[in-house]
């Protein structure tokens, strides 16, 4: 008989499970004290419904939408969750098959119709997806859930009811944005996508929405581009998840993770594709790695220091994304709902991800070249002036282990964002399965973790769903003091919460008669 090891969250796989909608908000059962001026709703996306009839979604970023709301108000906690409406939900829930093509799962013409049908189904162009499953932010008065195309969908933070399906190429010239917008404290955004020009020409498009209007109109009717970036290469445009921005800098990393557009646009017309099909990496100045979510940017003295996570890339030339380099291929489903050991064994070959910080003196017409023009005292990343005017920057590593990855980072965003910044919070990665909070302080380095130290220090919130399979109440609302991660209150539910991805907090509005 062959043993099998457990992950030590039994049941892990749960959270890659279909679930249903609620009808109406769960009240949680509370465990410690909700601080009472604790009041708003923690609103998160993430995939929902991983197979349509007979049909199943095979990549993580495939499930359908769906929004959940942690509810806090009076000490006490609800908890509720709706599918987003989209139509690639509404499609497929009425012909019960994949009808809109996913990130890594290609839809087919529909089998019942007839020959012909089906062949010119496939010279009827690409239809982008509008499953907006990865993150949700506010737009003037709005909010809006969203995915990495150029489709956003408007919803009640609410009821979270689908209120209307935006389609930003109406107003900008952009064919896809990031899930990641920057946000200003007068709530104007700003956004970076690729934009396909006339004669095949690419460029990346830098966005701005403005924030709301005293006249109540629609901010997205005045969006506009503010900035234009000429493509590296004229037919493989970066893959882009996000970007960094500073009081007076937008900061881009154009990575070596690119889409074979040619090649893309035509299996796609011919005999169908999804989106990781034709993700290529190629490079000339870079080594190769995958930039992935940004930590935090912020300006010093003329210099800018970025500070991202990385995913190496271990290939020497214009090669195909093999499970041995992209770290996207390690999360179809098939490969995340493996048994504990099985997934450990194929995560030995992922790549792993590291926290690095660049910096980037702006100031340099008058140094020398190849001197190190970094001078800050408390980094060892350099920089150096090559003769060409490009600078060669060597990061420095702030921090990276072996199969415990720090992933999807966050600052205080009101007062950091574009700022020096001294602590980061994220999500600790077991193999894929994330299963531990961490508080990284980068200057001086340090980390504490939660489960919780036993101390006790002024009080900061910190909002985290937790799942834990097989138990009485299985889904929580965990809430952290953010000083050293103790445990000051948990909201417990009796229903599964699959797997979120991003989301944002919304403090309640006190209104005064």
């Amino acid at each position: 008989m062959v043993s099998r090891v457990e992950h030590p969250a039994a049941g892990y796989k749960k959270i890659f499970d279909s679930v249903e909608e609620l009808n109406e908000p769960i009240a949680a059962t509370v465990i410690g004290t909700v601080p009472s001026w604790l009041g708003g709703s923690l609103l998160r996306m993430g995939p929902g419904l991983f197979e349509i009839g007979s049909e199943p979604f095979y990549h993580l970023f495939d499930g359908q939408a769906m929004i959940h709301k942690f509810d806090l108000k009076n000490g006490q906690v609800t908890y509720y969750r709706k599918f987003i409406k989209t139509d690639a939900y509404v499609r497929s829930m009425t012909e019960k098959r994949v009808v809109i093509t996913e990130f890594g799962t290609t839809a087919y013409p529909d089998p019942c119709k007839n020959i012909f049908s089906r062949f010119f189904t496939y010279f009827k162009g690409m239809e982008v997806t509008d499953n907006c499953m990865v993150n949700i932010y506010p737009v003037g008065e709005d909010f809006y859930a969203c995915t990495e195309t150029n489709f956003i969908t408007k919803v009640d933070p609410d009821s979270l009811e689908t209120l209307q399906k935006v389609d930003l190429c109406k107003y900008v010239s952009v064919n896809g944005v990031t899930a990641h917008p920057h946000i200003e404290p007068d709530g104007t955004l700003y956004n970076i996508g690729n934009c396909f020009g006339k004669n095949m020409s690419l460029a990346y498009n830098i966005i701005k929405i403005p924030g709301p209007q005293k006249d109540k109109s629609d901010p997205i009717e005045k969006s506009e581009v503010v900035l234009q970036l000429p493509s590296s290469e004229r037919l493989k445009p970066s893959y882009v998840h996000s970007f960094g921005m500073t009081d007076n800098y937008f900061i881009f990393v154009e990575q070596p993770v690119k889409i074979n557009l040619l090649k893309f646009l035509s299996s796609w017309s011919i005999r169908g594709a999804n989106y990781m099909d034709y993700l290529v990496s190629s490079w000339v100045y870079c080594r190769g790695s995958l930039h992935m979510e940004r930590v935090c940017c912020n300006e010093i003295n003329m210099t800018i220091i970025l500070s991202l996570l990385y995913y190496s890339i271990r290939a020497t030339q214009t090669v195909s994304l093999d499970s041995h380099d992209f770290v996207y291929n390690y999360l179809y489903l098939a490969n995340v709902r493996e048994n504990w050991d099985d997934v450990k064994r194929a995560a030995m070959k992922a790549p792993q991800p590291e926290a690095r910080r660049y910096v980037l003196p702006l100031d340099i017409h008058r140094e020398e070249q190849g001197k190190n023009l970094v001078s800050l005292p408390y980094t060892t990343a350099t920089a150096v002036l090559n003769r060409d005017g490009t600078v060669w920057l060597e990061p420095e590593i702030l921090f990276s282990g072996p199969r415990q990855a720090f992933e999807f980072p966050q600052i205080n965003y009101t007062q950091c964002c574009g700022k020096k910044y001294s602590f980061a919070y994220g999500l600790g990665l077991n193999h894929f399965i994330p299963d531990r909070v961490l508080r990284r302080t980068v200057i001086p380095q340090s980390q504490c973790l939660w489960p919780p130290l036993k101390q006790n220090r002024r009080m900061m919130v910190r909002h985290v769903i937790l799942v834990k399979p097989g138990t009485e109440r299985p889904g929580s609302l965990l809430i952290l003091d953010a000083a050293d991660l103790t445990e000051v209150a948990r909201a417990e539910v009796d229903v599964i919460i699959p797997v979120t991805f991003h989301g944002m907090y919304k403090p309640r509005v006190s209104c005064q008669v």
